[in-house]
């Protein structure tokens, strides 16, 4: 019995997996319960959350609909929740397995490859530990995948089909995040349409102001104050 409450628990933190449930949640107007985990606590490696998420990362969704099932890792949650409300996931085999593509795209390349280039980048320079070898192969290589992404998006609104998918969801907040990253996207127009196209959708920004706003990782803001302020949280 749910007593009332939404059928989803979230727990989740303002990151670019974190925000990936957030869009769909609030682009399906899906009602949720929100957990903010926090880093400085150390939250997400606590014995309790631990036990819903074995790899302690954000985030995790807990369905009390079903029996109060548990899904970790934010791109089988997005599969999971389009399974689950019909929305973002067409039911054409063909694009069905397009969009498992481009989401797994996302999930082993985008975010792995931009994830580094943001920690060589915002956390280990400014704490003493400067690797321009490694800074140049991320950022390299992220310029190379979002290559990727304009090529797809030429002549298309959507990564597949006629409207947003799920792979659009959970690839927007990383490439969104390419200043954060170091990334330079110039000459990549189909890319950038595609990024402003998703920026005008209200619900999808709503999504990225929770569970706080952190503008700085889109170049926005006082973008070196919350550099420095990112990297302190991560002093030895």
């Amino acid at each position: 019995m749910n007593e009332g409450k939404p059928d989803i628990l979230l727990y989740t933190a303002p990151t670019m997996n974190g925000w990936k449930p957030l869009i769909f949640l609030h682009e399906a107007d899906v009602p949720y319960e929100l957990s903010a985990v926090d880093f400085s606590k150390k939250e997400q490696k606590a014995p309790e959350y631990l036990k819903l998420t074995p790899n302690g990362r954000i985030p995790t969704i807990v369905d009390r609909g079903n029996d109060g099932f548990a899904v970790f890792e934010s791109g089988a949650i997005l599969w999971y929740l389009a399974e689950k409300y019909g929305r973002f996931l067409s039911d054409d085999p063909k694009e069905r397995s397009q969009t498992h593509q481009w989401l797994m795209f996302q999930m082993g390349g985008i975010g792995p490859m931009m994830g580094q280039a943001m920690y060589f980048q915002r956390i280990a320079r400014p704490n003493g530990h400067d690797d321009p070898y490694a800074i140049k192969r991320y950022v390299d290589e992220s310029r190379r995948l979002l290559e990727v992404l304009d090529s797809r998006l030429q002549g298309r609104a959507w990564l597949v089909g006629e409207e947003m998918s799920i792979a659009d969801i959970a690839t927007y907040p990383w490439a969104r995040s390419y200043f954060w990253a170091g990334v330079d996207v110039s000459g990549l127009d189909h890319l950038n349409a595609w990024l402003a196209r998703i920026d005008v959708r209200p619900a999808t920004q709503a999504a990225l102001q929770l569970p706080k706003p952190r503008p700085a990782v889109f170049g926005q803001g006082d973008t070196e104050a919350a550099a420095a302020a990112n990297a302190a949280n991560y002093k030895e």
